[in-house]
């Protein structure tokens, strides 16, 4: 083991470990589940996944994006244990899809599907935290938000998402990237602990009011039994229901999606010589999802936000994810007293400013500034997400995107140009029966005595039924005394 780089990793991990920590446990909270199972899918994917991953900086864990898709699939199949049994299955399409080398088709999802993807992702998240930012802490509370016309809400959860929605965003400016000291605090983390201290100094100076500030709670363990009676198992009597095998597909697309995206961008953070393999990272993903899924934690995937963390702290190998892994670890064991300080609205806001982050403002105007082949795929992958959940938006923003393409495609295979009475139609690709309609509408506007020049070495191939239109005006062009010169189709 490198001593120089151990001096390095040491601290990266502790820094990612502060940055995940409260994502954790937001994330599980996010999804209607007991903290503990946020804390539990991390140590899985900072230990079994980084043992099998093929990146050194790659962090994985329960990840925001996915708690739209948990939430909904424990609504869909009506337990957690069935949610874990598709978990499992997902993780073996995962493996399967890494065995069969299908990562480098990562490249073939257009960006606006994938940009179109994380907003819709923010903006579900957005929605699904605000009553808690308010003060609803239980699913039944939400509905009661608002009472004979007046929103009930909490004044002491309001302050404190506030204002950790303040000191996340005051984290971002420039102004504590230049202090060294605030800029290793991450922002998730100042956040919970203004939370913290919110529940213990405010719980001594005005316990009437902050006694009704929801927390988390965690469970403490005396004995590894109560450690694994907490951990609940796949319900594997659901096997005959077909919802199942749908959320399984869901989670292991989406899952391998945002993997292979945070490995594409964390290309441009940190170069690996040689790159890692994304058929090798989707393997490490899918192993981790099947444990994962029989152990009781939730969908795993690479996170951009702690990978990126920890290359800027300055990792150099796998320690400082495995060491970030163990620290989750001995947190969830002997530290739940401590953590069950933290208000659910610290969370609420960090969650709060993540959604905000995927579905920021500035990248729909960017979207509508690159015109309409971007914007509406765009907003179509959102509203089909919104609507018809993950996977049907997914596919709605896709057929879009091609519909897009080819049309756009199919408008520039062919130009007609004018020059007085002599007009050029130049072939800009391969041409398919598929183009008949447009080339219809170009030779409809030659007008009779004219002389039209073919340019066709563009074109390596032209279809039967496209000869045949040419064929058909060529034939009627001596009538309109049109003389045609370099014909791509004989006459006789």
């Amino acid at each position: 083991m490198n001593l120089n780089h151990l001096r390095r990793d040491i601290p990266a991990g502790l820094v990612v470990f502060l940055v995940a920590l409260p994502l954790c446990l937001g994330i599980a909270q996010a999804s209607g589940l007991p903290p503990f199972v946020g804390l539990l899918t991390g140590v899985i994917g900072g230990l079994v996944v980084t043992t099998f991953s093929p990146s050194k900086f790659a962090v994985s864990g329960p990840a925001a994006g996915l708690v739209t898709i948990v939430t909904g699939a424990i609504e869909t199949l009506g337990s957690f244990s069935a949610l874990l049994f598709a978990l499992v299955i997902a993780g073996v399409l995962q493996f399967m899809l890494g065995v069969m080398r299908t990562g480098r088709f990562i490249t073939l999802v257009p960006g606006t599907v994938i940009k179109g993807m994380l907003a819709a992702i923010g903006i579900l998240l957005i929605i699904q935290q605000l009553p808690v930012a308010l003060g609803a802490a239980e699913e039944s509370e939400l509905s009661s938000l608002v009472t004979g016309g007046a929103f009930s809400v909490s004044i002491p959860a309001i302050v404190v998402s506030g204002v950790g929605l303040f000191i996340l965003w005051f984290w971002s400016t420039p102004t504590v990237k230049k202090i060294k000291a605030l800029s290793w605090m991450p922002g998730p983390l100042v956040a919970v602990l203004f939370g913290c201290l919110a529940t213990v100094v405010g719980g001594r100076m005005f316990p009437e009011i902050v006694s009704n500030l929801p927390r988390i709670s965690l469970p403490s363990f005396d004995s590894l039994q109560a450690l694994t009676g907490e951990l609940e198992r796949p319900d594997w009597r659901v096997w005959q229901n077909p919802a199942v095998y749908m959320i399984a597909v869901t989670l292991a697309i989406v899952a391998s999606l945002e993997t292979l995206l945070s490995q594409e961008a964390l290309k441009k953070l940190r170069s690996q010589n040689p790159p890692p393999s994304p058929d090798k990272e989707m393997r490490a993903q899918g192993i981790g999802n099947l444990i994962s899924g029989f152990l009781g934690g939730l969908p795993i995937t690479a996170v951009i936000v702690r990978s990126s963390v920890n290359v800027s702290a300055g990792a150099q190998s796998k320690v400082s994810i495995l060491l970030h892994g163990i620290l989750l670890l001995v947190c969830g064991l002997y530290f739940s007293e401590l953590l069950n300080a933290i208000p659910l609205a610290s969370l609420a806001a960090v969650l709060l400013y993540t959604g905000y982050k995927l579905a920021t403002p500035r990248l729909f105007v960017e979207h509508f500034r690159q015109g309409v082949q971007q914007s509406v795929p765009f907003l179509a992958t959102i509203g089909g997400i919104l609507v018809f959940g993950m996977l049907a938006g997914i596919g709605i923003g896709l057929a879009t995107q091609i519909l897009f393409s080819v049309y756009k495609s199919h408008h520039n295979a062919m130009m007609l140009t004018r020059y007085d009475n002599h007009f050029v139609l130049r072939f800009q690709q391969n041409l398919t029966f598929m183009h008949n309609p447009r080339l219809k509408g170009l030779l409809a506007e030659i007008p009779e005595n004219s002389v039209v020049i073919v340019e066709h070495d563009n074109a390596e191939y032209i279809d039967p039924d496209v000869k045949a239109v040419l064929k058909d005006f060529a034939e009627g062009a001596v009538k309109r005394g049109i003389v045609l010169n370099q014909w791509p189709v004989k006459l006789a």
